[in-house]
């Protein structure tokens, strides 16, 4: 058995450092508060540098939550102390370490002992802790003892070092008579003075200070053990440059951007006093708007987890039409509005409708293929609503769908793409998810894709100058936060910001719809939502039935229609293009084609007919189910999205299912 020697553990650390540091590390003792997300990787890092002793302070067990991020947790761990499972895998690093644990946590009865004999204390208090924190920070200073705190700010690294000659903590971030609200907000600028990770929140209800929510990323609490560190050696051996606080640093690796920012006189500087004037009421005030997030998702059984999944399924303004009853351990039923009452979307008996619900199934399907389930169903009422039995059965032969990871992926991106023609492999993969029975029809050059968007400008004309759609807008449009789980944010309809609150002013009232349409609001929107996203795409599409026979006379035949659409989409998510689909045109050319009724504006009408013999003259005669654009999408940060009911309220009753009624004027 090889026999373990510090000298030979750690040579490989000589180099960067001499022989005689890697001894006198050997010697030195650190405080750790936390052995959470951020202390237990710093314990462990430390102990591979060579450190020889520590004093660590939790309180806290291991639970199912600190998953995402903490060294210490595992199937193994959880329940048990954190304090005593990072002790156990530390002298597994070095069997030959000297630790005091205290499992209380840091206390005022206790502070004096957990600092004795330390020569450098690293912060991993939770972020809550303001008050210990300022107290612990406070007695390193009078003792002489150097602090680092590095945080995992989004996908990011905040480093901030306190020398005990230089500015104190409370100097630095000003917390004196500062609200609790206030000393959290304080504290999160003081660690990002520049927010850059602001840019790719993508929920902002999983981050409120107000309601002490939080979102972390794994990699981050790395990036934090790396900087604090080789921080922590520049101090223990003096040797490097150290800038402490004021200076501010971040490294973010998502934004590919390092700030380093010199806080002159602290948050209570006269600069940053202005400015923390006119943030922190500001702030809390935004925060206290936001809705908490979702409880936990906790199934019950391996069906939990596949509607957990199939939930993501795309329906008209994210309505989400369905509920699901649970039958037993291997079937539901769903009940799923086949019409909604007054939509003018729902054109030829709730054709739209059917076709999401089938894409619904397919959602189904693939989720459950990653849990080695098979999917079959039937219809047992073509009522409304409708009523479709699921069953699943186990097939140890089944392999996850390759679609699997596009479940969460796809959405609509109304964004402006790249104008790259599709390649051949791409076309072929995309005709060839449709099957037999649909054929996709390929307008795929600048000339095509403008007379296209011409289309869509009509289209998007009548439906933002349509009377009845205004009640639909006014009532399905989120217009405040970038995600929603039962609307469309106004964030992700691609309107320009002085547009947006225009239209939501002049959805208050009839008269002020008029007003809005008389000045070119409507032409405005219908211009930057309709036509421009057009021209700016790799190719524009429409989906039709291969033979006149192919179209659908049933339920059931539209519902497998919806399935091949769906996996249409789903494809094209898997091979890294966005898509959007377009059902404007086809929806308001439906109409005047069979001079329907669809609106009380006889003008828009008269609309309606025009749009319906330029489309024929655009694509020919066919029975056409499905029209959008596609291409490559642009990097972005993040994108405001529908996001889903939880599980939990999608298992309802029949009853609950007709509140679902309403016209919706997008898919989710």
């Amino acid at each position: 058995m090889v026999k373990f020697t510090f000298d030979a553990a750690f040579e490989r650390n000589v180099g960067w450092l001499t022989e005689a540091e890697q001894l006198a590390l050997r010697g030195m003792r650190i405080a750790l508060a936390g052995m959470g997300g951020v202390g237990g990787v710093h314990m462990i890092t430390l102990a591979r540098l060579g450190i020889g002793a520590f004093n660590t302070a939790d309180f806290d067990r291991f639970d199912i939550p600190n998953f995402n991020r903490q060294y210490g947790c595992n199937v193994n761990t959880l329940g048990l102390v954190k304090g005593e499972v990072m002790e156990e895998m530390a002298l597994a690093v070095n069997p030959e370490l000297r630790i005091r644990r205290f499992d209380d946590g840091v206390t005022d009865e206790n502070l004096e002992q957990f600092l004795d004999g330390v020569d450098l204390f690293v912060d991993g208090f939770d972020f809550n802790v303001i008050e210990m924190r300022r107290k612990t920070y406070r007695r390193c200073r009078e003792l002489g003892i150097p602090v680092v705190c590095a945080g995992p700010m989004g996908m990011s690294v905040s480093l901030l070092a306190f020398d005990p000659k230089g500015m104190s903590f409370d100097e630095y971030f000003g917390m004196e008579g500062a609200s609790e609200y206030e000393q959290a907000i304080r504290f999160m600028t003081g660690l990002v003075p520049k927010p850059l990770p602001a840019s790719y929140l993508s929920d902002p209800m999983r981050l409120n200070l107000v309601a002490k929510t939080a979102t972390s990323v794994g990699a981050a609490c790395q990036l934090c053990a790396g900087a604090a560190a080789i921080t922590a050696l520049k101090f223990l051996l003096r040797r490097g440059e150290i800038k402490p606080v004021p200076y501010a640093f971040q490294y973010d690796v998502f934004s590919n951007r390092l700030a380093v920012t010199k806080v002159r006189g602290g948050l209570n500087g006269a600069r940053w006093r202005r400015k923390m004037a006119r943030m922190v009421p500001a702030a809390i005030e935004r925060m206290r708007a936001i809705p908490l997030p979702p409880e936990t998702f906790v199934p019950e059984g391996y069906l939990d987890e596949v509607l957990h999944a199939a939930r993501w399924a795309p329906s008209r303004n994210n309505e989400q039409p369905w509920r699901f009853e649970k039958l037993g351990p291997d079937e539901l039923r769903i009940h799923a509005r086949r019409t909604t009452a007054g939509g003018l979307y729902q054109y030829r008996n709730g054709e739209p409708n059917l076709l999401g619900i089938g894409g619904l199934l397919e959602y189904l399907r693939i989720a459950a293929s990653a849990h080695g389930r098979r999917m079959a169903w039937r219809i047992e009422s073509d009522a409304d609503p409708l009523l479709i039995r699921v069953g699943f059965t186990a097939d140890p032969k089944m392999e996850p769908d390759p679609l699997c990871p596009s479940l969460g992926l796809r959405h609509v991106d109304r964004t402006r793409y790249r104008t790259r023609a599709l390649t051949a492999g791409e076309r072929e993969a995309l005709e060839a998810a449709l099957g037999e029975t649909l054929r996709v029809v390929w307008l795929p050059g600048p000339r095509d894709r403008e007379r296209f968007a011409r289309l869509s400008l009509r289209a998007g004309t009548i439906r933002l100058r349509a009377p009845e759609m205004m009640p639909v807008h006014r009532r399905r449009i989120e217009w405040t936060l970038p995600i929603s789980p039962d609307r469309t944010p106004a964030k992700a309809l691609g309107l320009d910001p002085v547009l947006t609150r225009a239209y939501r002013w002049a959805l208050d009232s009839e008269d002020r719809t008029r007003l809005f349409n008389q000045v070119g609001g409507a032409a405005a929107m219908a211009l930057e939502t309709d036509y421009l996203p057009v021209l700016a795409s790799g190719a524009v599409f429409a989906i039709r039935y291969s033979q006149e026979s192919d179209s659908p006379r049933t339920t059931r035949a539209l519902l497998e229609t919806g399935v091949r659409l769906q996996n249409f989409w789903l494809t094209a998510t898997r091979l890294g293009l966005a898509l959007q689909p377009l059902m404007d045109v086809l929806t308001f050319a439906h109409y005047g084609q069979e001079n329907a009724p669809f609106t009380a504006d006889a003008r828009l009408q008269a609309k309606g007919r025009d749009l319906a013999r330029q489309t024929r003259a655009l694509f020919g005669a066919g029975d056409f189910v499905f029209m959008g654009r596609i291409g490559e999408p642009h990097w972005r940060d993040a994108y405001p999205r529908s996001v889903r009911k939880p599980v939990a309220e999608l298992l309802t009753v029949e009853r609950q299912v007709a509140s679902t009624a309403g016209a919706s004027p997008a898919v989710a």
